[in-house]
């Protein structure tokens, strides 16, 4: 459970790690700390529920945005989302080499689909925005030769 500052009267008050991951409209950076007490800044790229083992399981893949030690600027890392003996939401680094992998791999396709979706989209679009200026071209063009014949 992580605690968020309340702005009026600086009181801390508890909030869901879950919540935060799955509220869409959070833009703020997450901040975890590590180990030895050092607190560490993250971009949330994505979270992925993906089956392990027969086993669903929720992943987030955040991006540093400290600097850590063996990860390069554009990498991110995969976080498996647990719960705590106090059922509280918790996360820690996927130390499954292979499973991390498959997450990245299943966040590529669902990224891969949304752009195709995207272009479609524009594509669609586009083709409307065209009929309707043919449309308009031909409309334009009736109103010109009507006005030619007066």
């Amino acid at each position: 459970m992580e605690e968020k500052k309340v702005e009026n009267n600086e009181e801390l008050r508890p909030i869901d790690l879950l919540d935060v991951l799955l509220d869409q409209d959070n833009k703020e950076p997450i901040v975890l700390v590590d180990e030895n007490g050092r607190q560490l800044t993250f971009e949330q790229v994505a979270v992925i529920p993906y089956e392990v083992r027969k086993e669903k399981k929720l992943y987030a893949v955040l991006k540093p945005l400290d600097k850590i030690d063996g990860i390069a600027d554009d990498e991110a890392i995969v976080f498996v989302v647990d719960q705590d003996d106090n059922g509280n939401s918790t996360i820690r680094v996927e130390e499954d080499e292979e499973v991390a992998i498959a997450v990245f791999d299943k966040y590529y396709d669902l990224l891969e689909e949304a752009q195709k979706e995207e272009k479609a989209k524009e594509a669609a679009k586009a083709k409307t925005t065209k009929k309707t200026t043919t449309s308009s071209s031909k409309v334009a063009g009736k109103t010109k030769k009507t006005d030619d014949k007066k």
